[in-house]
């Protein structure tokens, strides 16, 4: 049976309940109020009344019902609002009823009592069908007199048992009431259709969410939203949401629990991840930075900007931020004093590529953990403009260690990259180079460094999801460089609190350890660029055209973590891996480093992309041991 059969033989099974019930409630009043509350003995009573009243009611309740909808009703959800809608069709219905008796016989032998008695009466029956399929549904049956939140929307959950179980408990304990009106449930495990958690029916797997929204519509007359909760939250099952709600328009939103509270929010590119989130310990990052000074580079960046905030609740005794951008340093500050005012905040303007700066600033505040979170970063934009990256990446990344190490830092931590493993772009082999400087650095100096390598942020300032958005916003076309690349991605909330905790594992001097994190499988930026037009409820080739542009300079189809050679380690922290047995850098590394920032410092990008290149090259030989590399 199709949905809309299914819709309609319930609709037109309840209709036929309430109209027959009426029909049945104005001849019980007639006869009561005729044979009981008067001597029907003293004149012979008119036996068509009953008969024509009974029927006449039942037409006048069939247009009242209909003008107000309430046919419909779904008994096992219904509340307050409907009651009182049951109670106002009855009022008109007999508004409706009193002319119709008229025009038959101007009332003659009709009780006008009987209207009054039948009312209540017809109530009695329809009020008692409705809390009768509440008791079997949610064996809630005066939930009918419960008041709901007005204006909570209609929705459908989507999850698996345990968290439907927990989030329709939240709901219900809730202060101020659901602020939705669960309509029913689609369990992602595979329970069976008809069986019910907490009450709530379950509509069956997600295979058939979109049979079940239309069912909904026939009932109720429009799309209801489809809230995801837990699990339904992952890419796999957000990907068949988002595939049938853009086809009927119907809104997509995310349902968690607060402290307040169930909170119903629209569903954010985030929650296209294809894993959840990690949990989160605190513990050890408090360790790492209360009370401790800190100074972090970039921090006017979207990671630098997040780490800012994240140490910044911690505790610190102080918290210097560094970077090049006026108005992006204007933002940090103003959070930081706003936000955080006992913690001692100290702002600089300046530019990593200034080694000076960074080493007369840090000698005047002594920080006891360093986090160089500043780079260039656009591949296509570093390709054009070479010697900014050497310059920027490898440079600044070496004149901040350096720094760190000469004012006595206990610790370093360097943001490191996917695009430094295998790097076949200048963006890439520069913060690989990165990498070996500040091991380097820290082996020589007697100063512990944390490098984090992981993948693309999600919604970081120049990333392809603030760029999508837009275009979807602006009505199309989205454009994807290939239909095939892939890409991992990580929000920047769960980036940085694995990167401080990465650092709070490096604990012994001297020495430098390479974290990697667990960022899941890779996304197919193809298929998320479609997630997102369908978030708007558009459909991806009909309302919003994808167009693929070529791969830019650069660009590499898939990315990689780590290197075949990289022996991976777990951590204490789940999401966090340890390379273990770094290769040894060799003696002309430091030299040849020398010479390629001299020579990008001269602007000769043909000459400083060749040693780029050689560096990477011969260093690449080395660590994997097919040779020993020369560098000078």
């Amino acid at each position: 049976m199709t949905p809309q059969n299914e819709a309609r033989r319930a609709i037109a099974l309840t209709f036929t309940y309430d109209i027959l019930v009426a029909a049945a409630a104005m001849c019980i009043a007639v006869e009561a109020r005729w044979r009981i509350f008067s001597d029907y003995t003293a004149r012979p009573f008119p036996e068509e009344i009953p008969v024509v009243a009974s029927l006449l009611f039942a037409l006048a309740a069939a247009l009242s019902f209909y003008a107000l909808k309430i046919y419909r009703q779904v008994w096992r959800h219904s509340g307050w609002p409907d009651a009182v809608q049951i109670v106002q069709a009855v009022l008109l219905a007999g508004l409706i009823f009193v002319p119709m008796m008229f025009l038959w016989n101007r009332l003659d032998g009709f009780p006008r009592a009987s209207l009054l008695i039948c009312m209540p009466i017809w109530l009695v029956f329809l009020f008692s069908g409705r809390m009768l399929a509440l008791m079997r549904s949610t064996h809630k049956p005066l939930q009918l007199f419960a008041k709901r939140r007005e204006g909570a929307p209609a929705v459908l959950l989507v999850g698996d048992a345990d968290e439907l179980a927990t989030t329709l408990r939240q709901l219900e304990r809730d202060p101020k009431g659901s602020p939705v009106r669960v309509l029913g449930l689609i369990e992602t495990t595979g329970m069976g259709p008809g069986l019910a958690i907490r009450g709530i029916t379950v509509h069956g797997s997600i295979n058939d969410i979109g049979l079940r929204l239309d069912l909904l519509k026939e009932r109720y007359g429009q799309y209801p939203w489809v809230a995801a909760v837990g699990q339904g939250r992952s890419r796999q099952i957000m990907r068949k949401i988002l595939a049938a709600t853009s086809e009927r328009g119907s809104e997509v939103m995310s349902l968690g629990a607060s402290a307040e509270g169930a909170l119903l929010e629209p569903v954010q590119p985030e929650d296209l991840l294809g894993r959840r989130a990690s949990e989160r310990s605190m513990a050890p990052i408090a360790s790492l930075v209360k009370g401790n000074r800190l100074y972090i580079t970039g921090a006017g960046g979207t990671i630098g900007y997040e780490l800012s905030r994240q140490c910044a609740a911690l505790a610190p005794e102080h918290i210097t931020v560094f970077d090049n951008s006026e108005f992006n340093l204007y933002q940090i500050d103003y959070l930081l004093r706003t936000k955080f005012p006992d913690v001692e905040v100290n702002t600089i303007l300046g530019d990593v590529r200034d080694a000076g700066r960074l080493a007369r600033t840090m000698a005047d505040i002594k920080p006891d953990i360093v986090i160089h979170a500043a780079a260039l970063k656009q591949v296509p934009l570093m390709e054009m403009n070479p010697c900014e990256a050497i310059l920027t990446n490898a440079g600044g990344a070496a004149n901040a260690a350096q720094a760190a190490a000469s004012s006595g830092a206990a610790h370093f931590v360097f943001i490191s990259t996917d695009k430094a493993v295998d790097p076949d772009n200048v963006m890439g082999a520069t913060k690989r180079l990165a990498e070996i400087a500040v091991r380097q650095i820290a082996e020589d100096s007697n100063m512990a460094a944390s490098m984090v390598r992981f993948g693309n942020v999600l919604g970081s300032s120049g990333s392809v999801v603030p760029l999508f958005e837009r275009q979807i916003e602006e009505g199309g076309p989205v454009t994807v460089t290939h239909p095939d690349i892939t890409r991992f991605f990580m929000t920047v909330e769960e980036a940085v609190y694995l990167v401080l905790q990465a650092a709070a594992q490096q604990e012994e001097s001297g020495t430098a350890a390479l974290y990697v994190l667990n960022m899941g499988k890779p996304v197919r930026i193809q298929t998320l660029a479609e997630s997102m037009i369908r978030m708007k409820g558009l459909v991806p080739g009909q309302d919003i055209k994808i167009v693929h542009t070529g791969l830019r300079p650069g660009d590499k189809m898939h990315e990689a973590l780590t290197y075949d050679y990289e022996e991976l380690d777990e951590t204490s922290i789940a999401c966090v891996r340890i390379v273990r047995k770094l290769p040894k850098i060799g003696q002309g590394f430091g030299l040849a480093l020398e010479s390629l920032l001299k020579t990008a410092a001269d602007r000769d990008p043909a000459r400083a992309v060749y040693q780029l290149n050689a560096m990477i090259s011969n260093y690449a030989t080395q660590e994997t041991g097919h040779q020993v590399a020369s560098t000078a």
